[in-house]
């Protein structure tokens, strides 16, 4: 009998990478997890149409599509390919039939320091793609990076950078992600929340804790639920309270979890999120 907490409990591909896509979707069918937020290079590789047929075949939602973004360059040539590669992202989100593109920013231009300049070529970048994605039926979801990441890879580093961003675009077209690793620290973030939820721009909300020592590179440092710093029912309760009754995603990056038997992950994941995030 399938457990109703694991209701809104989204598997984003990335906590268990080992997986190919059939394995993905068949082991979310036996765990009884009714949704999935996929990664591009994955589905390219397996082909765009193909996963979206697996997905229908299987029963599964497709609840975000990772990654758009990466908007910061300086180069007229860089930008044009970039928001190229947006569109098309937008058009795989669309025929995988979510409404949620994220979008990881881009980080500073080399030899640039200058964080406002790289964050208004966000909002221009954006201007031009938001109608396109609205004629899709995609959302389009700026999620905030944590801080240690501004340098290289995103300039956004709060929700409410994010939020000025967003709120210039309409609701239904430019929204933010929620993820736990990214804003456990900031005691703003709960106001934040409230602010993203009162105009309607959570769009996404991720899950996966902050543990330490990170890992060289801190790309893969995230921890399993219930291992490190982050107290998910307060977040939870902070998104709800805010109006989103949305997926809830878990998006771990780490290697000893990819290292492990997938069905074995899997399993232990919705231990975790039932407990910690119930």
């Amino acid at each position: 009998m399938t457990d109703g907490r694991l209701a809104r409990l989204s598997l984003n591909q990335e906590t268990i990478k080992q997986w190919s896509l059939p394995e993905l979707a068949e082991g979310c069918v036996k765990a009884g997890i009714g949704m999935v937020g996929l990664w591009r290079a994955p589905v390219q590789a397996y082909g765009v149409e193909r996963t979206a047929r697996l997905m229908a075949d299987a029963g599964l939602t497709v609840t975000s599509l990772c990654r758009g973004g990466f908007f910061t360059a300086l180069d007229p040539g860089t930008r044009s390919r970039a928001l190229d590669d947006n569109r098309a992202a937008i058009d795989e989100a669309a025929a995988l039939s979510t409404d949620t593109l994220v979008l990881v920013s881009g980080g500073l231009p080399p030899g640039s320091r200058d964080l406002y300049g790289a964050r208004e070529r966000v909002a221009e970048a954006l201007a031009e793609l938001a109608p396109y994605a609205a004629a899709r039926g995609v959302r389009l979801a700026i999620e905030p990076l944590h801080p240690m990441y501004a340098s290289d890879r995103c300039v956004v580093s709060t929700l409410g950078q994010a939020l000025d961003i967003a709120e210039r675009f309409p609701a239904d077209r430019v929204g933010v992600v929620v993820d736990t690793y990214h804003l456990w620290w900031d005691d703003r973030a709960p106001a934040q929340i409230a602010r993203a939820g009162a105009g309607g721009r959570i769009h996404s909300f991720q899950l996966a804790d902050w543990i330490t020592p990170l890992p060289a590179g801190v790309l893969l440092g995230r921890g399993q639920l219930g291992d490190g710093s982050v107290d998910f029912r307060e977040f939870r309760r902070l998104v709800e309270a805010a109006g989103f009754d949305g997926p809830i995603e878990v998006e771990i990056f780490n290697e000893a979890l990819w290292a492990r038997d997938g069905a074995e992950a899997l399993a232990e994941v919705a231990e975790r999120y039932v407990q910690h995030a119930c």
